[in-house]
């Protein structure tokens, strides 16, 4: 019997808490925890301080303490050693609002997400920054490692609102412009425009040496297409409504969003972007460690 998710790695569990330090908190703590308990707790050590042995380090930096408790070699890890520059840029588009019966929006999801990796982050001693877009870049936070700092990031992404319409492409490069020294670039979005100019941007932070992860959320109901027999749908951006019975478009729709999907993957593919699908139900322990993944191939 596959093992239960604990509640507070659930999104309709995390949202009910208000304050987004909390959340972080609350997940980034039980996601260590479960670390611990996992096939992956070499990633969970005190990994704030420490990094798995590797053959050519000297021998004088194992921490014995930890391995008269794990039985494993950890490398005490020094300041200089913790350098990552992280930059998370999250969609805050008018689509990003939208909800399912029962789910919480993109947007809150993509928030609590963001959240949790910085508060990671920090406390593993990278630097932290944060940019927002809807049809432009809306606010841009450089990275620091500092704790005062990981709270102004959370402040500003306390209480995300839905806000214009999308330029996803155009606003990507934007914040591509504005970073000055390379790092780990994790973008939060629904992806909901152009793929052609989506994809262009992804390039442009491949082009300055960046690497990066794209985290694309959607709705259950969004990759489903489960609608009830009659179903009203507005565009969240343009107020457009159109009443249809679901079950006509449900295969069109499928195909579509099928091939809209696989050309972001293979396209991130060739350019060695990590994509990760997931949706507003997906445990924020999945996104966490495919970041933690990440970090451990930058080392």
């Amino acid at each position: 019997m596959p093992e239960q998710t604990p509640t507070h790695l659930l999104p309709h569990v995390v949202a009910k808490l208000a304050n987004m330090e909390l959340r972080a908190r609350l997940v980034v703590e039980g996601f260590i925890a479960g670390l611990h308990r996992s096939p992956y707790h070499g990633f969970s050590v005190e990994f704030a301080e420490h990094r798995p042995y590797m053959p050519g380090d000297e021998i004088r930096h194992v921490d014995w303490k930890i391995y008269g408790r794990t039985d494993r070699f950890y490398i005490k890890q020094y300041e200089e050693e913790t350098n990552l520059k992280a930059y998370l840029i999250v969609d805050t588009s008018r689509s990003m609002a939208y909800a399912s019966p029962g789910e919480v929006t993109k947007l809150d999801y993509a928030a609590s997400l963001a959240a949790s990796l910085a508060y990671l982050m920090v406390h593993q001693q990278d630097a932290v920054g944060l940019a927002l877009f809807d049809e432009t870049v809306t606010s841009f936070l450089p990275p620091h490692a500092t704790r005062a700092y990981l709270r102004q990031i959370l402040a500003a992404l306390q209480n995300l609102r839905g806000g214009s319409g999308t330029a996803a492409g155009r606003s990507l490069h934007l914040v591509a412009e504005r970073i000055r020294r390379r790092g780990l670039v994790i973008i939060l979005s629904d992806l909901l425009d152009d793929p052609d100019q989506v994809l262009a941007a992804f390039k442009h932070f491949r082009h300055k040496k960046n690497e990066v992860i794209v985290m694309h959320v959607l709705d259950p109901l969004e990759r489903s297409f489960a609608f009830g027999e009659d179903a009203t749908f507005e565009d969240l951006e343009t107020h457009e409504r159109m009443v249809t019975q679901p079950w006509h478009v449900r295969r069109a729709y499928a195909e579509a969003l099928s091939a809209f999907v696989e050309r972001y993957k293979r396209e991130c593919r060739e350019h060695q972007i990590d994509y990760v699908l997931l949706d507003t139900h997906t445990p924020f322990d999945v996104a966490l460690m495919e970041y933690l993944s990440k970090r451990q191939r930058l080392h």
